[in-house]
């Protein structure tokens, strides 16, 4: 019986099925391997290893997650931003036996948007870029510890220059395992284009491109849709994945602000455009500090604590200690503690001796200044410091105290030797909005409380200063003090502090 041509023709297609079938599957399994790269299980902790221990210090109650910022898990890179195996291994076992716990971005999003602190230590781990670091290596160290992360993705990246970026298919399998959360680091901005017509090359996201045929800069109409294209573009392509809608954004390079003209409008163009789609975005770097907590929620932008292959596990541990927030009542002497201050007179100095008269002295300039705990004290809004000065003359030879330090309305005090003035910073400078005679005097103490909306000076317990309304709210008016002294007679000595105490606010101050 002869078969029909149909029949024929399936029967050959049956056939050359079976025979191509084996080569097909081949090809899928070769396809899928250059996908999913091989993990690594993780290190072996040696045994009696040193985990770090617990940090020493006073946290405050509830304090606010410590954000740590990581690029990638590898060896046998030159990249400063590449974390052994072995050293993550040992970071993330020092940090569990401190008691740390880590956090989804759900959970640290929640608190960011006013939610309870999630317990009195706890990190938020952040790894930029989507490196495939993070699913060779980081995965398995990440399920040793019970412990998750976010990874925020350039996802015009994602599959591309392998093995060196993740793939789709593996953040997929992240994401599956419940440790894993991805965030968005754009499409593709991270990179640095041209600015002008000299070819100086700036962050393609906060600066306005040049457009070389055109002989100009891209307006501000052309910037805003241009990274607005961009954002939705990365917002969608992490969506098309099955995967949650990114609620966090960091900046690539870590930068927040533009390099060339109108960066004032840039940023706020920019700031617009993540506010409209992400809780909060997340840098290394910042004008002032911005730890997770209030303030930086008020800011919605957080500083991170860059870990590197040159952080070792004692240094990430007293990393996170200096970025933890601790209470008033934790610090009742801080001149005792020259390792908590940092200099903000720009001499690249260290140490107290220039404010406490042990020297030395800035040679470049008749002036002196350092910020206490800028991090850990960002969210105070209730204090009193108490400090006493010495060597006082009049005003080109005096001490200041500034509270509410790093936030948008920080106060000054200037005491000299016969007057006492109350300063706030606008448009970038001090303005005098009050001042004071008191009994001439070489030295002098000053109290200042600092409740809320509500500064009270008080000097030698007589004479007062009461300021009542900030120009901000909430977190933009908290933090902690700094202090500064100024010697603009070269003949004569350098005023110093004596003494400092702080302690909580009191409601009565007299």
């Amino acid at each position: 019986m002869t078969r029909s041509a149909p029949a024929r023709a399936l029967l050959w297609l049956l056939a050359l099925a079976m025979v191509c079938a084996p080569f097909y599957g081949a090809w899928r399994y070769n396809e899928f391997r250059r996908a999913v790269t091989a993990q690594e299980p993780p290190p072996r902790t040696a045994p009696g290893a040193p985990a770090g221990g617990a940090p020493a210090g006073s946290h405050a109650e509830g304090a606010a997650p410590v954000v740590l910022a990581y690029h990638d898990i590898g060896r046998e890179s030159r990249s400063r931003y590449t974390v052994t195996p072995e050293a993550f291994d040992a970071q993330l076992g020092a940090l569990a036996a401190a008691g740390y716990r880590t956090l989804s971005s759900a959970e640290f999003v929640a608190y960011l948007r006013g939610g309870r602190a999630p317990g009195p230590r706890s990190v938020f781990l952040t790894f930029d870029d989507g490196a495939h670091g993070l699913w060779v290596h980081a995965d398995r160290i990440l399920a040793k510890y019970r412990m998750r992360a976010a990874a925020f993705l350039i996802t015009r990246a994602v599959g591309s220059h392998r093995p060196y970026y993740l793939s789709w298919e593996e953040i997929g399998r992240m994401a599956r395992s419940g440790r894993w959360d991805f965030e968005n680091h754009t499409h593709d901005l991270h990179q640095r284009s041209a600015v002008d017509a000299s070819g100086n090359r700036a962050s393609a996201l906060t600066s306005r491109l040049w457009l070389s045929g055109e002989r100009r800069r891209e307006t501000e109409a052309e910037y805003r849709r241009r990274v607005e294209a961009d954002l939705d573009r990365s917002i969608g392509d992490i969506r098309r994945h099955g995967l949650p809608g990114p609620t966090l954004f960091a900046y690539p390079f870590s930068e927040a602000n533009g390099r060339n003209g109108s960066v004032r409008l840039t940023n706020r163009t920019l700031r617009a455009a993540l506010d409209a789609r992400f809780a909060a975005a997340l840098t290394n770097s910042s004008d002032r500090p911005l730890p997770a907590g209030r303030r930086a929620a008020a800011a919605r932008e957080v500083q991170r604590v860059e870990v590197t292959s040159r952080t070792g596990v004692r240094d990430l541990l007293a990393g996170i200690e200096r970025w933890t927030a601790v209470s008033p009542g934790a610090c009742p002497a801080p001149l005792a503690e020259p390792l908590l201050w940092r200099r903000s007179d720009r001499t690249n100095a260290t140490g107290l001796g220039a404010l406490t008269g042990t020297g030395p002295y800035p040679r470049s300039t008749a002036y002196a200044a350092a910020s206490y705990r800028p991090t850990s004290t960002a969210d105070w809004s209730a204090y009193t410091v108490d400090a006493r000065a010495a060597r006082l003359r009049e005003s080109e030879n005096n001490v200041g105290l500034v509270v509410r330090d790093g936030s948008r309305d920080p106060l000054a005090v200037a005491l000299s030797l016969s007057h006492v003035r109350l300063l706030e910073r606008r448009d970038g400078r001090w303005h005098e909005v009050a001042r004071r005679r008191i009994t001439a005097a070489a030295e002098h103490r000053v109290r200042v409380t600092v409740d809320g909306d509500r500064t009270v000076v008080v000097v030698d317990g007589v004479t007062r200063i009461e300021r009542l309304g900030t120009r901000v709210t909430g977190g933009d008016a908290s933090g902690g003090f700094a202090l500064s002294v100024r010697n603009g007679d070269p003949a004569g000595a350098w005023p110093r502090f004596t003494s400092l105490t702080v302690e909580p606010a009191a409601r009565e101050q007299g």
